[in-house]
């Protein structure tokens, strides 16, 4: 049985629901490697699930680097308005874009496969499924445009 510091815990480092992280917990044991691989999954299997949604809200976000060179735009489309409007869900969009700024992806299938510059042990589709995982919609990236002044 998961303790509440535990769930607590894997909720943080997570996003999800409490739920998740628990049942999460007690399907590894208490072993949180193992919970967090469970949780991996488990976005995989939600996100095939939500494929065929429609896409009809979202949200963009830009980034402009401190230089003043350099800038982004990104889409990150999801379900409804309700989802799109969501503060965490606008950060999501925001670090998307300050990654394009940062590894230059030339399309969008480059980038979901490149290491997310935050955390190298995630992808930037793996942060695309967790975002799905944690708002129970379909999510993906639009477009988006790189911009830099020689």
């Amino acid at each position: 049985m998961a303790t509440a510091e535990e769930i607590k815990a894997l909720r943080e480092e997570t996003g999800l629901s409490v739920m998740q992280c628990k049942k999460a917990l007690e399907d590894a044991g208490g072993d949180k490697t193992k919970a967090l691989a469970l949780l991996k999954e488990a976005g995989v299997a939600i996100a095939a699930k939500k494929g065929s949604r429609t896409l009809g809200a979202g949200t963009v976000a830009a980034y402009i680097h401190a230089s003043g060179t350099v800038g982004t735009i990104v889409e990150l489309l999801c379900e409804t308005d309700f989802v799109g409007k969501n503060p965490d869900f606008k950060s999501t969009a925001y670090e998307i874009a300050m990654h394009i700024a940062a590894m230059k992806p030339e399309n969008t299938d480059e980038l979901l496969k490149q290491p997310f510059i935050k955390d190298p042990t995630k992808t930037i589709g793996d942060l695309v499924t967790g975002t799905i995982q944690k708002f129970g919609e379909r999510t993906e990236i639009g477009r988006f445009v790189y911009l830099a002044i020689n």
